[in-house]
């Protein structure tokens, strides 16, 4: 057995230890945005833990493919497609629970069957060994995923499209009335009770464009939507100078130079 130093093992503590509180978080979370950050960081420390074990290639594929890619997507589609916790109570499918606990149990189980399996009588060599048998880690994850394991990635790759087409089916909505057209959109927003187009910014023709200052109007009063209502509220509102007001008049009369 080889030594491990003091600098590997508290890479490896302070990696579990966060690989495992992400995914317990992940689990435990009743939001899907908040379990999908879990996971990012269940998966960093992964990369972490790849990249400690001589195995750099695997750790750059876990941060640049499934962290940056694969999540940052899936964060994408739940920010777009709006799912709410509320949804996730809800059985589009009946008894889809109780098949995701079967299945899930059966995987734990072929997982600890596959880990036990693979120990029996196994002898480490060390990652170092392993990789200059091929001439590299990349080479040797090339020799492996293309020749003893290149129907289980064929399978693998068939899953995860599988799962996109199921994710897009599941989220989809049907609409039952048509969607609005932007002269529809214009003429309700028009015909809706308050102010219909872009409120006036606050300082307008003022010394200064505080939020406290009113915009002038062209006949010289003043806005008071301008002005946000708690600094209406508690009276912080700024007095109108008179030679803005008379800047404005000349500018309505035309008696500006």
């Amino acid at each position: 057995m080889t030594d491990v130093n003091t600098g590997e093992q508290v890479v490896f503590w302070i990696s579990a230890i966060l690989a495992v509180a992400g995914a317990l978080g992940m689990i435990l979370s009743r939001k899907a945005v908040h379990s999908a950050l879990w996971v990012a960081l269940t998966m960093i420390n992964l990369a972490i833990l790849y990249v400690a074990n001589s195995a750099p290639f695997l750790g750059m594929v876990q941060v640049i493919v499934y962290t940056g890619a694969v999540m940052m997507l899936f964060l994408f589609v739940l920010m777009v497609v709006g799912v709410d916790s509320s949804d996730s109570l809800i059985e589009t499918i009946k008894g889809q629970r109780l098949a995701a606990i079967l299945l899930g149990l059966g995987l734990g189980i072929l997982i600890i069957w596959g880990i036990g399996h693979g120990l029996e009588g196994a002898t480490s060599v060390g990652l170092d060994a392993a990789n200059a048998k091929d001439g590299g880690n990349v080479q040797g994850i090339a020799h492996l995923v293309f020749t003893r394991y290149l129907l289980v990635f064929e399978l693998t790759s068939g899953l995860l499209i599988t799962a996109a087409m199921g994710a897009m089916v599941l989220a989809h909505r049907e609409r039952w009335t048509p969607a609005p057209t932007q002269r529809e959109l214009a003429t309700a927003r028009f015909r809706q009770e308050g102010h219909p187009g872009n409120l006036p910014n606050p300082g307008v023709y003022a010394r200064h464009n505080a939020v406290d200052t009113p915009a002038l109007l062209p006949d010289g009063g003043t806005s008071e939507i301008s002005v946000p209502g708690p600094v209406r509220a508690r009276a912080d509102e700024r007095s109108i100078d008179p030679m803005d007001l008379e800047e404005v008049r000349e500018i309505t009369e035309g008696r500006s130079e």
